[in-house]
């Protein structure tokens, strides 16, 4: 296993993260049979610098993230960070989710994927809201292939939207209580 450096984003790494975020959108999308869909790439990309943008200059207020770094090459190997519940998570949930934010950017690159990275990120996740004395947290999914890491980590689902992107396609949420 790669010796991995779990930290915080500096303001040094946006180049690279934003990189690496349009490298992982395109590689779901493309193994999710999505590849077509340039402008939804483009919004996804676009909404995960945002959020990285918004951590740095908040200090981790706004949305705060986790960044693996192999230690010997220095490549970002995953990402996670958390923030206020999205609107499709609210609106599905109608609860008031102030003390269950939303995980997600739970990125691993194509190359590290299958090794444990991103259940590492995911437990750093659970430590730090945990450390924050949030009560839980939720989490969607639109990806075939995410959801079935979220259902062997999570279990099943609160909410399944049916069809939500076409026929067959679902859109999962979950919401958990600490202590898992």
């Amino acid at each position: 296993m790669d010796k991995i450096n779990i930290r915080r984003p500096q303001p040094t790494d946006t180049k690279e993260l934003h990189e690496f975020f349009l490298l992982v959108i395109t590689d779901t999308f493309e193994k999710e049979g999505l590849a077509g869909l340039h402008d939804d790439q483009k919004e996804e990309w676009e909404l995960k610098k945002h959020y990285l943008q918004w951590d740095l200059d908040s200090q981790g207020e706004k949305r705060f993230f986790w960044i693996a770094v192999d230690e010997e090459t220095k490549n970002i190997m995953g990402t996670i960070e958390y923030g206020v519940a999205n609107e499709l998570i609210q609106k599905t949930i109608k609860d008031d989710l102030i003390e269950f934010p939303e995980i997600g950017t739970v990125f691993v690159h194509p190359h590290y994927q299958n090794r444990g990275i991103g259940s590492m990120l995911l437990q750093k996740m659970f430590t730090t809201l945990e450390s924050k004395n949030v009560r839980g947290f939720c989490l969607d999914s639109g990806y075939k292939q995410a959801q079935t890491f979220w259902q062997k980590k999570l279990g099943k689902q609160n909410f399944l939207l049916e069809h939500y992107w076409s026929e067959n396609s679902h859109h999962m949420i979950w919401k958990r209580n600490f202590p898992l």
